[in-house]
């Protein structure tokens, strides 16, 4: 009986992991965070080895039948011939070398595509934004691999990139866009529409003078306030909401 009430209880974790990741896709789409390119994934909650990410498919249309699991080294879980991602090795790479992170978002939001190609600070400047932290630094594809496709498509590439990003919750890829990294999909989620929205923030107020960022102190406490379970919740459901699937 034990067994069998452990197998019902990993079922409704596996369900409840899969179904939030579906809904994130939709989220970050509606969101304009992410378009018909970029993706979100989730660590398996049953088993760190191994994570979640949709099929090669736009976020705005990602379903549970879409849904693949991958190894930590990009080796598709199983027998599906549907194409993946070819930027799955940043999910991996991530996941890899940073085992605190459970949920990584790749995308090219156009308000922060700027700060990847000038040396201006996206350190937040509004609490809200405190959740993407205070280092953000910019990986350049050119120092380790000269011209490519811009494209992070191995395991190489994306461990070279998870060394930039550290044990920060953001990244910056030059000429390309950014990821996000944090413990779950509500906190990569909320990390995500931060950074799109400070961005947005900064350059409207240089039209008007220079920035004032953030202490480190507010950094820290803001974002530790704004991370835990009531806020989560609560943006949670007002993304669920304008996303479609309230009430679910």
């Amino acid at each position: 009986m034990n067994q069998q009430i452990t197998r019902q209880g990993d079922a409704a974790v596996l369900d409840a992991t899969l179904t939030a990741l579906v809904i994130a896709n939709r989220i970050l789409a509606r969101e304009d965070v992410i378009d018909d390119f970029g993706h979100i994934s989730v660590r398996n909650p049953l088993n760190p080895n191994t994570y979640f990410l949709s099929r090669s498919r736009s976020p705005a249309v990602v379903t549970r039948g879409d849904i693949m699991e991958f190894t930590l080294d990009g080796e598709l879980v199983g027998d599906d011939h549907r194409r993946p991602y070819a930027e799955r090795h940043i999910h991996g790479a991530i996941y890899k070398d940073r085992p605190d992170v459970n949920s990584v978002t790749h995308h090219h939001a156009r308000s922060v595509l700027p700060f990847t190609m000038v040396d201006i600070s996206l350190r937040p400047m509004f609490h809200m934004a405190s959740v993407i932290g205070k280092d953000i630094h910019t990986w350049d594809s050119q120092d380790e691999f000269g011209d490519t496709n811009m494209l992070v498509d191995s395991m190489e590439m994306g461990h070279s990139l998870a060394r930039t990003l550290g044990n920060n919750r953001v990244a910056l890829l030059r000429g390309h866009g950014c990821i996000c990294a944090a413990d779950d999909i509500r906190s990569v989620i909320m990390i995500s529409i931060a950074l799109k929205d400070n961005a947005a923030l900064i350059q409207q107020t240089r039209q008007l003078g220079e920035v004032t960022y953030l202490t480190d102190g507010e950094i820290d406490m803001a974002s530790k306030m704004l991370l835990s379970e009531m806020p989560l919740a609560r943006a949670w459901d007002y993304w669920v909401g304008r996303a479609g699937f309230s009430g679910l």
